[in-house]
């Protein structure tokens, strides 16, 4: 990743509007900054929430309390506790319609710190 042009700075993320994204199941709340190209979040998950879509863009996830539990496309599965992170690259857009790329998400009241 390469990261210019962004000046420094600090972030009061109480200060940054929420905002309320729901699931196929419980809803998102999302604080979200965008710094040129990269896009960070902090995002609380209600308990039992599950993500309406597939997602294709590459993550960088940082759990910081609660357990978060991901589901790849290829079947695995990932637990996150407090401390813990993933990595996952872009997908590139398929040339043939393809099932749900990506990872979804889904909680047991979790609060992740997610850079994109």
């Amino acid at each position: 990743m390469h990261m210019s042009d962004i000046p420094f700075g600090t972030t009061d993320w109480s200060a940054v509007p929420e905002t309320v994204h729901p699931g196929e199941t419980g809803t998102a709340r999302w604080r979200t900054r965008d710094f040129g190209d990269i896009r960070v979040r902090v995002v609380e998950y209600s308990p039992g929430y599950l993500a309406d879509h597939w997602c294709s863009k590459g993550h960088i996830l940082y759990v910081l309390e609660g357990v978060l539990h991901t589901e790849l496309e290829d079947g695995r599965k990932v637990t996150l506790t407090p401390g813990t992170s993933i990595r996952s690259p872009t997908v590139p857009k398929p040339t043939v319609p393809r099932p749900k790329p990506g990872c979804a998400y889904s909680s047991s009241t979790d609060r992740a710190l997610a850079a994109q």
